[in-house]
């Protein structure tokens, strides 16, 4: 299973809605909150390609977008195999 990371804020409903379908998926990640940590946002921008809004997901080292990004993949069946490696 590949390492999940998702850069939120509490304050995102997009936030919420990611982390949601992952726990409903049963796929453990790890949550930055940039509104806690401030400093790790460049991080993220960095790592999202100019990316400055939350959620930014990234699975393994693979940068999916955000959660309407995360959605399409499942739709379209391509987010477990992603999930797999």
């Amino acid at each position: 299973m590949q390492p999940v990371e998702i850069y939120t804020s509490p304050l995102c409903g997009f936030c919420h809605a990611a982390k949601r379908l992952l726990k409903q998926k049963g796929i453990n990640f790890s949550e930055i909150d940039v509104l806690v940590d401030p400093a790790r946002k460049p991080e993220m921008i960095q790592r999202a390609n100019g990316g400055r809004t939350v959620p930014q997901i990234f699975v393994g080292e693979t940068h999916v977008g955000g959660c309407d990004e995360l959605y399409a993949l499942d739709r379209a069946g391509k987010l477990d195999p992603l999930l797999q490696g």
